[in-house]
């Protein structure tokens, strides 16, 4: 299914998590040295408190919140809400490592992590917005998606 306009700046976040994945992926098949690995470490940090935390607060404060509201009696899709923030604190809580203690594993678990929240979100949560919530609020939501989210050109 194509995905809702409303939710496309989140979509657009997810596609620079991704390749911020492929990026550490690749690099560290190149070079898994302490140096590369701290210059990688910091470029995840960057990119994290650049877009990803931004877009763990549209999330938090605006989506899941909006989700709650038309859907909150349907179990699963409190479930699964309560398992994305888990992930959330999960991921935050390894960008921590990485800004102290860089390692080649913590840049992996981030990886593999955020890959996985990623493809959930889209795979799960956005398909079943998208197809329940009321227009409104999608335009609503879209709208504050627009005026709040923070876009990055990803750099190679």
């Amino acid at each position: 299914m194509l995905r809702d306009r409303s939710l496309i700046p989140l979509s657009h976040q997810h596609h620079n998590g991704l390749a911020l994945c492929v990026l550490i992926g690749r690099a560290l098949g190149g070079d898994d040295s302490a140096e590369a690995v701290a210059k990688l470490a910091r470029r995840a940090v960057e990119r994290y408190d650049i877009e990803l935390v931004n877009h763990f607060e549209l999330e938090e404060q605006l989506l899941f919140p909006a989700i709650i509201e038309h859907l909150g009696s349907d179990t699963a899709v409190s479930t699964l809400i309560a398992a994305l923030i888990d992930e959330h604190r999960q991921l935050e809580r390894i960008v921590e490592t990485l800004r102290t203690a860089p390692s080649a594993e913590a840049l992996i678990r981030l990886s593999g992590l955020l890959s996985a929240h990623i493809r959930r979100e889209e795979s799960e949560l956005f398909e079943d917005v998208q197809r329940r919530l009321p227009r409104e609020t999608l335009d609503l939501l879209g709208a504050q998606f627009e005026a709040r989210a923070v876009r990055v050109c990803l750099q190679p």
